[in-house]
């Protein structure tokens, strides 16, 4: 992926799979599957055990136009590890260093914000998009009057979007959204595989129907 690129991206697949678990083995055939069942970008939470070891297995797994990333990156050193993993991008929570310090890197960064100070300084600290967390605290009416001074920033909705959810952020202006827990389940702490596959084909339908119409 090269800097700049991220929210075309988002924009293209519209979808952008958040695991977050307790098993690094689960963590790894989540990916695994997402990516077999069309999810073309899937970011690996550092809150996971094993997770940079993670992101590099699968990044050896991952075919061409599929992208692999880190979340939860915190500090200059999360930057650093992830980049060393073979991270493709990083994802933040909040306006942390780690922002800064992936752009000085060249990294595409996704920040998290949830008020307009927020976006403004991720945005002008090197962010490539705004990670609108959590959006289910202002829902999309929130994100349209949080878009509507910004409209030189792109938005991502993160935080209770499932399908529907995503379908009115869409509506409401952002380019993308960021899932876990509606379409990851209980993959990532050894759950069923295939009911993630069934939830994936789903996403992975509607964001291609999604993509199209835009």
């Amino acid at each position: 992926m090269q800097p700049g690129q991220l929210p075309a991206l988002v924009r293209a697949h519209r979808i952008m799979a958040i695991i977050r678990g307790t098993s690094q083995e689960a963590a790894l055939d989540t990916g695994r599957v997402l990516i077999e069942e069309g999810i073309r970008l899937v970011e690996i939470t550092l809150t996971t055990p094993g997770a940079l070891a993670t992101i590099e297995a699968l990044r050896a797994l991952t075919p061409e136009g599929s992208f692999v990333g880190a979340g939860t990156v915190l500090t200059e050193d999360d930057v650093a590890a992830a980049q060393s993993a073979g991270a493709e991008f990083v994802v933040t929570p909040a306006v942390t260093p780690s922002v800064a310090e992936a752009a000085r890197r060249g990294m595409p960064c996704a920040a998290g914000a949830f008020t307009a100070s927020e976006a403004y300084l991720a945005f002008t600290a090197g962010a490539e998009l705004i990670k609108l967390f959590p959006a289910s605290t202002g829902g999309p009416a929130y994100l349209k009057a949080l878009r509507d001074p910004f409209p030189q920033i792109p938005f991502m909705a993160v935080g209770g979007v499932g399908i529907s959810e995503a379908r009115a952020y869409l509506t409401a202006g952002a380019i993308g959204a960021g899932v876990g827990g509606p379409l990851v389940g209980d993959a990532a702490n050894g759950g069923s595989l295939d009911a993630l596959r069934h939830r994936a084909r789903a996403f992975a339908s509607w964001a291609g129907d999604a993509g199209e119409s835009s």
